[in-house]
């Protein structure tokens, strides 16, 4: 189901009515030791993973993507699904992202930041302002970079 926003944009719903989401946690390497995180749109000073809706008939992890490009300015590659969160009404499809190319100008350049943290650092950003993404970070300390693609896990639309 989609719904119109007073604001022109749209919310995609699944049969259960939670707001599918999808987000990246953008790491510098493969080592996954850095993760980037961006400002909230109205506060600066606050660090979240960037994430947002997913469009009507959007696959998921093209929904990370271009929410990554938009909120952080980053390209790179998808490494694997982390899962699908759920917090109040919505459910996240995770992905982990290995940053390739970090522009200078993006869509929201003017509106974000964007900064390296270590992932302790991140979880205790995350936690000050958005708790709910801390256990993306868990997920991500229990998978092991090497293990296989979950797809079948993510969220598709």
């Amino acid at each position: 189901m989609v719904k119109k926003r007073p604001s022109g944009s749209t919310r995609t719903y699944d049969q259960d009515g939670f707001v599918l989401r999808a987000a990246c946690l953008c790491m510098r390497d493969k080592s996954e030791r850095e993760v980037l995180l961006v400002s909230g749109s109205n506060r600066v000073d606050r660090w979240i993973v960037p994430g947002g809706g997913i469009e009507p008939c959007e696959e998921a992890w093209n929904a990370a993507l271009r929410e990554v490009l938009e909120e952080a300015g980053v390209k790179g590659r998808l490494d694997r699904c982390l899962g699908v969160f759920e917090t109040c009404k919505t459910r996240t499809c995770v992905y982990v992202l290995i940053v390739g190319e970090i522009l200078d100008v993006w869509q929201e350049s003017t509106s974000r930041k964007r900064k390296w943290f270590t992932l302790d650092e991140a979880r205790y950003q995350l936690g000050l302002y958005r708790p709910a993404h801390c256990i993306y970070l868990d997920q991500l300390r229990a998978s092991s970079p090497a293990a296989s693609q979950q797809d079948s896990a993510c969220i598709k639309s």
